[in-house]
């Protein structure tokens, strides 16, 4: 004989001594849990909904995260973590793959990573893929072996991952064609074109540019930005005025050495990532030009020593927390619920004035 638990309809619990033949009475089931569905469908919402109530109750409305819970209690769900890391074959590990641990762009992105993936017990794993195929290729396969549960990817490709159904990848700060990849980005072409018609508005005509890899997604959208706002402002292109580089301090140096020797003038510049902007101050510096006084510079990112550059540098400021926790909140989604619609989330990204700019000097009338 042994004590056998039941839960009567009102809640309350007591117990019964059953014999080793007793059978559960004709017409009754075993209890079981309550699931996520079921408590979505009860509530009326999706399980998406449900997944971010219980889990990051701070992004769901004060109305709708109260209803859940009402069902929550009335149903007695309770969440049980082990069971499904048993049932899912979880890891509790995300990999975040970029291209360049040493861009401090990609730092505050990364720090809003980590934010939101462990307040939801994840862990997270930095790859620096220096743009090797091979080695996003070897992350990728972590999440075919099931050493890892999901990839955020902050580069325009996304890794073959050999499993069925939805992929388990977002992509943060650049984009995919891909419909089927969630994304989180600004408007490219917004922001660079508003970098240019700042510069404009001050009265600059011959205004150099300074373009990223060809190869990026949002670097071809920041040239394109660029040109818009020279077509609005009436202003015909100049080749000569283009120079590409790789995102580095070295890069926007080169840059500058290069249009000056084309002697083509230009009382401004725009970079398309600060980095560059901050080499391109140097080069004009070493020459004997002033910033802004001569030639105006405006970057793209607004990394943390764009304010302390002398002048502090005129930027594009990306909200770079927030694209990676919008990224691991997406990504978390998926794993919780695979069916969950792919989307694509554009953030706002803000012209931020400082000294490197000013008005078109005299001497270039």
């Amino acid at each position: 004989m042994r004590g056998v638990e039941r839960v009567s309809t009102d809640g309350s619990k007591r117990k019964r001594q059953r014999g080793k033949g007793d059978q559960p009475a004709a017409g009754t089931h075993p209890s079981r849990g309550k699931t996520v569905k079921e408590i979505a469908a009860a509530a009326n919402v999706s399980v998406a909904t449900v997944s971010r109530a219980l889990q990051r109750p701070e992004i769901v409305s004060e109305t709708t995260r109260q209803h859940i819970h009402e069902v929550v209690k009335r149903l007695g769900y309770t969440p049980n973590a082990q069971a499904r890391n048993l049932r899912t074959a979880r890891t509790r590990l995300i990999v975040a793959l970029l291209p360049d641990i040493a861009n401090p762009f990609f730092s505050e992105v990364i720090r809003g990573i980590e934010q939101v993936a462990h307040e939801s017990g994840y862990s997270v794993l930095l790859g620096e893929t220096q743009s090797s195929l091979v080695r996003e290729q070897a992350y990728a396969d972590m999440v075919a072996a099931r050493q890892a549960d999901g990839i955020i990817t902050m580069s325009p490709r996304v890794p073959a991952i050999p499993i069925q159904g939805r992929l388990p990848v977002v992509n943060a700060c650049e984009y995919v064609k891909d419909s089927q990849i969630c994304s989180v980005y600004v408007d490219n072409v917004a922001a660079a074109a508003a970098a240019v018609d700042y510069l404009t508005m001050l009265g600059h005509r011959d205004v150099a540019f300074i373009a990223g890899p060809p190869s990026s997604p949002i670097c071809v959208d920041r040239e394109l930005g660029y040109q818009l706002a020279l077509q609005r402002a009436g202003i015909a292109l100049n080749p000569a005025l283009a120079a590409v580089g790789d995102f580095s301090i070295e890069a926007g140096e080169r840059a500058i050495d290069l249009l000056l020797s084309r002697e083509q003038p230009f009382s401004a510049v725009f970079c398309s990532n600060d980095e560059m902007a901050i080499g391109a101050m140097r080069a004009l510096s070493a020459r004997g030009l002033r910033v802004p006084e001569d030639v105006s510079v405006v970057g793209f990112d607004d990394i943390r020593f764009a304010r302390y550059t002398s002048p502090a540098l005129t930027t594009i400021a990306q909200p770079k927390n927030a694209l990676g926790r919008e990224a691991t909140t997406m990504l978390i989604e998926l794993l919780n619920d695979p069916t969950v619609p792919p989307r694509k989330r554009v953030l706002s990204a803000d012209l931020v004035v400082r000294g490197s700019t000013a008005p078109r000097s005299p001497r270039h009338t």
